[in-house]
């Protein structure tokens, strides 16, 4: 029974080896339009400290580096704590930008995206109070997935002062009229567009992504980059969102839109990871 188990175990060996040289991140592409460096943002994900997503605040990091992302914003429910832990990771071994954030559930009135903020917004006031207290912080107000059952949170106060919402959503791939009702929330006032994939570790992070044309790769020119609304989305169908001279830019620059596609891992080595790693492990088992 030796030699089986040991070459099980090697077998197994190999597949852990295989599938760390297929999970190297991409070389990070440094984009350049109209004067602006254009960076790969998700402002909208969940790990596994706080929220009900599947990853650590880490693997996040981890995840946007495969996926090509420049920054994320880790977004606990009512929560700062899991965006502080990946921004510490992010800052000790990442290129990615680390944005702490937080989702304002207030249910069932509205879901609130928070970036760049230091302290946590209290849920129980209303959205326009809210925002404001995100604006006190420097920080940046997005409505998450504003389907039409949030509306009636979102008055005129509270649209006034909103800097940007969510127009691409994994949503509106899988619920009927999700996209014209995220469509007919932003055009109530001149929001940024945002797309997000309120990853929770299931769904691919960067899934509906937001192009931010910043100043430079940094924090505070997200933060810049968003609150003026310089944003681009590529949204379903080939549709296209956001200030309309970027989109125009956007639009004539086809690394955008190639890159604003999910990186699914695939090739020899991952195949052979998968299947190694499953033959390996039911041999040591059996064996």
């Amino acid at each position: 029974m030796r030699l089986p188990r040991l070459a099980a175990a090697i077998v197994f060996g190999a597949s852990l080896a295989a599938g760390t040289l297929a999970d190297r991140p991409p070389v990070p592409q440094v984009i350049e339009i109209g004067g602006y460096r254009v960076l790969a943002v998700d402002l909208h994900t969940h790990s596994s400290m706080w929220s009900d997503g599947a990853l650590t605040p880490w693997g996040l990091v981890l995840e946007a580096e495969r996926q090509g992302l420049d920054a994320i914003a880790i977004t606990g429910h009512n929560d700062l704590v899991d965006g502080r832990v990946g921004r510490a990771f992010a800052r000790a071994a990442s290129r990615v930008i680390v944005l702490p954030g937080e989702e304002i559930l207030s249910d069932p009135h509205y879901h609130l995206i928070a970036v760049g903020i230091r302290e946590t917004v209290g849920f129980r006031q209303t959205a326009a109070r809210a925002i404001d207290d995100i604006h006190r912080q420097s920080g940046i107000a997005i409505a998450a997935h504003p389907l039409r059952g949030f509306w009636s949170a979102y008055d005129a106060d509270a649209m006034e002062r909103l800097d940007g919402a969510e127009i691409c959503h994994p949503l509106i791939y899988g619920r009927e009229g999700a996209q014209q009702e995220f469509e007919e929330f932003a055009a109530r006032a001149p929001v940024g567009a945002i797309g997000s994939s309120d990853a929770h570790g299931t769904g691919p992070m960067g899934f509906c992504r937001t192009y931010v044309f910043a100043r430079e790769a940094s924090e505070r020119a997200i933060l810049d980059g968003l609150r003026a609304r310089r944003t681009v989305v590529f949204g379903r169908g080939g549709k296209i969102y956001g200030d309309p001279a970027l989109v125009r830019l956007a639009a004539a620059d086809a690394r955008l839109r190639d890159a604003a596609m999910p990186k699914k891992r695939a090739g020899a080595l991952d195949s052979i990871s998968r299947i190694g790693g499953i033959i390996g492990l039911a041999g040591l088992l059996v064996f």
